[in-house]
Order: C-alpha cells, then sequence, then structure tokens
C-alpha cells in the first residue's frame, strides 16, 4: 500500500459502480468527477487521458481507492451513510496510518479531508484539496499538482511512482 485514494461514495449510475471509488468498468462513460482527475493527470504530467476509466491498473500498482460508504441505492448520492459503513472505513484507514509510513494519503473534499483529519502528518504525506466534482474543481482540485507530489514523495521514499 503507497497511496489511498478517500472517496465518498460510490457512483450512483446504472453499471458505474465496481468497488473502487473514482472507477468506471471499461466501456462506461467517464463521470465528470473522473474526466476532471484525468484532465489533472494530462496538465500536471503530460500524459494523455485514457480510453479506459477503469481504475484497476492503480490498484494493481499499490493504490487503495477507498470510498467512505460503500454501498449507495441506485440514482442517489449519499444514500448510505451513516448506516455504519464510515466505523469500518475509519478503522481501515486509522490501521493504515498508525501501522504503516510513508503513505500518501489523497484527500479530495471536505467530506474527504474530515476522515483523514487525524492521519499524522509527520509520518506520511497528507494531500488535500477541493474535490474534482465539477461544482468545486476550479476551487483548488485543478492545478493541485497531486500525481506529481505524490511520485517525489514515493521516489524519495524508495518507493515506485505510480503510473497514473
Amino acid at each position: 500500500m503507497k497511496v489511498v485514494i478517500i472517496g465518498q461514495d460510490p457512483y450512483h449510475g446504472p453499471g458505474q459502480a465496481h468497488g473502487l471509488c473514482f472507477s468506471v468498468n471499461d466501456g462506461v462513460a467517464f463521470p465528470p468527477s473522473l474526466q476532471n482527475i484525468f484532465k489533472e493527470i494530462q496538465s500536471d504530467l503530460g500524459s494523455p487521458i485514457p480510453t479506459s476509466g477503469n481504475l484497476t491498473r492503480w490498484a494493481n500498482q499499490g493504490v487503495l481507492l477507498l470510498n467512505a460508504t460503500l454501498t449507495v441505492r441506485a440514482h442517489q448520492a449519499g444514500s448510505h451513510q451513516r448506516r455504519g459503513w464510515e466505523e469500518f472505513t475509519d478503522a481501515a484507514i486509522r490501521i493504515l496510518a498508525e501501522q504503516r509510513e510513508h503513505i500518501v494519503f489523497i484527500l479530495w473534499g471536505a467530506y474527504a479531508q474530515k476522515k483523514g483529519a487525524f492521519i499524522d502528518r509527520n509520518k506520511h504525506l497528507v494531500l488535500a484539496s477541493a474535490h474534482p466534482s465539477p461544482l468545486s474543481a476550479y476551487n483548488g482540485f485543478f492545478g493541485n499538482k497531486h500525481f506529481s507530489h505524490t511520485n517525489e514523495y514515493l521516489q524519495a521514499h524508495g518507493k515506485t511512482p505510480i503510473e497514473w
């Protein structure tokens, strides 16, 4: 585990969610937040926008893509919040933060930032900005350079950078 990206809840459109935050299966149109993530990667690293929104390729490199809430009712964002998932995901984040070192925690938006407030910044790199949603991306997500900062930190600590 090298990087943890914390999302809020799964995409709620038909066929969108598949277990990794911000990710969609091959052939599924990119939701707006994912489009903005890819735009930031392109701007930050010069990488072309991929043809697939399936982020399994990141997970295979040590990126945990964790939603705070692991289920959602169709077409109802946030519908399964405060039903116990947060206790589970908070515990997972806490264990990683306490028992590991030099993890990059990426917290986009106020919700993720609250979930990661307890992470020891002397032990880990915590990158926080606005959420990639079209509602907030221009308020600090675009230009945050989280992808290059992540790779610089990983390399500085003897870890292989992520191929975003």
